[in-house]
Parts: structure tokens; sequence; C-alpha cells
């Protein structure tokens, strides 16, 4: 019998998905029914977060469930390669086919397994030839090789919404669902658990929903972004790196930031409608009931709140993320639970559930099924960023700048962001801007009114910061230390010439000529 087996595990993965834009949970405009449908079923955690708002470093701290400190992967850079084990590799020991399907970010190797058993690579950028790269080969076979960038055009065109030039069922959402579908239907008479991480590019920058999903929001009818009158106060260093990385710091459009939105929304619900096909494949097989579906993303998008874009700050549009994990009898009951929760817990959720162990490292995170059933009494989650840019503009430094170029640790502490969150209170302080944040999650759950400055917080405010100073000590993260308050290593800003520092990422799929005779004046080639 099917269900004699132990659990399998499907794990949807999006990028860059906010943790509000969903219909079940509050969000009246966007449409998800088949999102909704998994928390009619299952748990919404909503107060989910990333240990780090950005792609590569929250991934880690995912698959190893350790935070960052302990990964020592804080940006896009390189993941452990120290032959840790990941909770995939855990689960593969426990018995579970283990498999990838899509985006996984890996670095410095993009092929690597980490712990899988098998994977499709699915990744916006590669220097891979065709036959390593199957989405990709797909397309050259069904006549689509004079598209230059099938996952939309980045750089200057980042945040400028754009239909894709792919037909629906071409659309790299729809073959993440495709390849989960045949993925599903393989293993229905396995008598094998297995483990099957679908990860989707989208909702990710570029936005390109295909036809004819684009014109499902309509940009008059969307609300504009939340810009509180004191705005300023509340952006951060990596804020301002983020808009001019984007191209986004030179004026506000409104009415282009609500195009944005409504193409933002529609990558989510064409992504909800791949959930929806995916979910009838595992009832139609009979694996449904034996199957814990999750579904989360890696960080969320500031999409014009705070008159900023991106993601990598520790405001709630970039940090909180959806987190939805559906299972009979043990995440079941359509219930909502509102205990923080992060990233890093997913890998003792899983090794949990299918008796997997890992013996490289400690896990850092907590079984959610303890979590929910009231087992577990931790009561924060902390999360770090550290945004290196040896270019930018150092002032008031209490170290000089050969002092830091001599000493990472000490650089990556003047980078960095650190966050610690509770189930009332969120807590951050900026090294870049020197300066400490703190919201009252309960009567600002908008974050518009930064209480760091307020005598009436001052023991909150203190409690919050050395409860981040504690952790940070457990890790032995003390490099931006200094006793019980933070050591100001200089405060940061952004080049003033406004063209310093903009994003410049000409993709480079195999089929690309890499000039335009009699025009171009240099090649086209992968630039970061």
């Amino acid at each position: 019998m099917q269900n004699s087996k132990k659990p399998n595990i499907l794990h949807i993965f999006v990028d860059q998905m906010r943790f509000d834009t969903i219909h079940a949970l509050g969000n009246p405009i966007i449409k998800t029914p088949n999102i909704d449908r998994l928390i009619k079923q299952g748990v919404a955690f909503t107060n989910a977060y990333t240990p780090s708002p950005v792609c590569v470093a929250a991934r880690c701290s995912m698959i190893y469930g350790q935070y960052p400190m302990n990964t020592k992967t804080y940006e896009n850079s390189s993941m452990p390669t120290d032959n840790r084990e990941s909770f995939m590799k855990g689960l593969s020991n426990a018995g579970y086919y283990t498999y990838g399907i899509g985006k996984c970010h890996f670095e410095p190797d993009s092929e690597a397994l980490r712990g899988f058993d098998g994977r499709e690579r699915q990744e916006e950028l590669t220097d891979l030839p065709l036959e390593r790269e199957p989405y990709l080969e797909l397309l050259k076979d069904k006549g689509y090789d004079y598209i230059c960038e099938p996952h939309g055009i980045r750089g200057e065109m980042y945040y400028t919404p754009q239909p894709s030039q792919l037909p629906a069922e071409l659309h790299p959402t729809s073959w993440i669902r495709q390849r989960t579908q045949a993925f599903i239907k393989q293993q229905e008479n396995s008598k094998d658990p297995w483990y099957l991480f679908s990860s989707f590019i989208h909702p990710h920058p570029p936005f390109t929903p295909p036809n004819p999903w684009h014109k499902l929001y309509r940009s008059s009818l969307m609300p504009l972004p939340m810009v509180p009158d004191d705005v300023e106060s509340l952006q951060t260093y990596v804020n301002k790196c983020q808009n001019r990385y984007k191209y986004k710091d030179q004026g506000i459009d409104k009415n282009l930031i609500r195009s944005i939105k409504a193409y933002y929304y529609a990558c989510i619900s064409f992504i909800d409608y791949q959930i929806g096909q995916i979910m009838n494949t595992l009832e139609e097989s009979k694996q449904l009931n034996n199957t814990l579906i999750v579904f989360t993303s890696d960080h969320g998008e500031h999409l014009g709140d705070y008159n900023c874009f991106g993601k990598r700050s520790f405001h709630d549009t970039s940090a909180k993320i959806p987190m939805i994990l559906s299972m009979p009898n043990r995440f079941d009951g359509g219930k909502t639970c509102d205990t923080p929760v992060s990233l890093i817990d997913l890998a003792p959720t899983f090794l949990s559930l299918g008796e997997g162990t890992i013996n490289s490292h400690k896990l850092d995170g907590v079984d959610m099924h303890d979590i929910l059933t009231g087992n577990s009494d931790r009561e924060v989650v902390f999360g770090q960023l550290a945004y290196y840019n040896k270019s930018d503009v150092v002032e008031n430094a209490t170290l000089t700048s050969q002092t830091f170029s001599d000493n990472d640790d000490l650089w990556r502490a003047s980078c960095s962001t650190y966050m610690a969150a509770s189930k009332d209170w969120k807590y951050f302080f900026s090294a870049p801007d020197q300066e400490e944040f703190l919201f009252d999650k309960s009567t600002d759950p908008k974050e518009t009114r930064n209480l760091s400055g307020s005598v009436f917080h001052k023991d909150i405010l203190l409690k919050m910061r050395q409860k981040t100073i504690d952790f940070l000590k457990s890790g032995n993260e003390i490099a931006g230390i200094n006793g019980n308050q933070w050591l100001l290593l200089g405060k940061k800003d952004i080049p003033k010439n406004p063209d310093a520092g903009l994003l410049v990422q000409d993709t480079s799929m195999p089929w690309v000529k890499n000039e335009i005779p009699g025009y171009s004046e240099h090649d086209f080639k992968r630039m970061f």
C-alpha cells in the first residue's frame, strides 16, 4: 500500500515573493485559488522570515538548516565547500529519492548536487553548453533560439514590465510544472519515499508573464505603494544601493510602479495555476494524502514600498515570506500560526518527518510541527546580510580603509544588517548606517514608524538589541560587537555619480552571437 511508506515531500519554492501576496491571507486583489486551497487544508505560518534576504544566502541557510553566521554565506557569494550535509543528503541517507527541478542558485558550482540524487537545471544566467541546459534545449528544439533572454530582459529593463516573448506552454514557469508533474507520475508506484524541490524563478524580476496573463491585472486598478511621510528616515544604505543597482533612484513614476505591481501579481497568479495542476497530478496518482506540501519563498520584494525596489533589507516587505505547510494529520485544519519561523526550520521539519539525520553539523532550526503544537519555546528568529561593495564611500570610519582590507571579518561587519524578530517586535541594526530600527508589529504592522529613538520604548530596544548581540556571540560573529553595544565601523553612502553602480547583466544563451557586425562597439558578454 502506498501509505505504508514514509511520507513524500513536495517543496514548492518561488523566488522573491512577498508575504502579503496571497488572497486567503488578506490580499483582496490578487487571485491565488490554489495557494488558498493549500491554506484551507494546511497551516499558514504568518510570521515567517528569511535568514538572509537575498537568493544564495537564503537558499544556503535553508538547505543546511543554519544561520548565515554558521554557513558563512551572507550574500550572493559562495556556499560552503567543506562537504557539510544538506537536508537532502540526510533524507537520501534515510531512504528518500531526492530530486531538484528548477532554480537552485548553487555557488560556486551551479551544477552541484549538494545532496540531491538528481537535478534538472533552470537558471536565469548560464555559461553552460546547450546539452546541459534542458529547458534551453527545449526552446531551441521548438524554434525559439532567436530569443536572447528567455527569462526576460535584465540590466536596464530589470524593473520594466515586459510580456514574455514565449507562449504560456513554453514559459519557464510552465516548464517547472511540466517536469514536476512528470516526476510525480514516475514515482506513482515507487516503494521508496521521495523529496522533490520544485523551484520557480518567478516572481523574481524581470516580471514577464506570458500572454494573456499579462492582462490579468490592470495597472490603473492597482494600489499605489506604501510610502510614509518620513520615508527617507526608514530607508537604509542597502535600500539605496538596491535602488541604484536596479535603475530606480532617479525619480518615481507612479503609473510605472502600478504596472510593475500588475505584472508582478500576474507572475504569482501564473505560478498559482501551475500549483493547481501539480496538486491535481498528486491527487490523480493517489499520492496527495501521503505527501507533505510546502510552499515558501527565499525572500520578498519591496515593490515600491518606502520608494524602494528589490530585496536585501530587513523591512518586512523584503524579509518576511509566505510559509504554508499542508499534510493530513500533521499540518492540517486550515490553521494559522503566528509564532516566528524561518527557512532554517525546514531542514529539521523534513528530517523529523523522514527520520533522517545530519552528522556534519548542528541544526539551528526547529521542527515546525513542534512550533505548531507548542512544544518549542523559541520566541525569536534572526537574520543577517552583508552587502559587500568595497567601492562604496565610507565616512566617519573609526578604522582605516587599510584595516578593512586586511580584515575580512571587520569589513563584513561594516557591511552587515542584523535582525531579530519576535511575535510582537522587529529589530534590526544597519551597520552601514550606524542606525537601529525598532517596529511594533501589533500596532504598526506596515513598519511606518521607527521606535528606536522613542524614550517610551527604551527597554524593549535594549532587550531586542541584547538578544541580537547574544545570538551573534553564540556563533562567534563578533567583529561588529563592542561589549553589549555595536561597534561603529563607519557610515557608508553610495557614490554621488548617478551612473555608478548600475546593474549590467547581459545573459549569455548558448545560441547568442557575441556581436552585431558593423554596429557593435563591443561584444555582448555576461556581466555583473
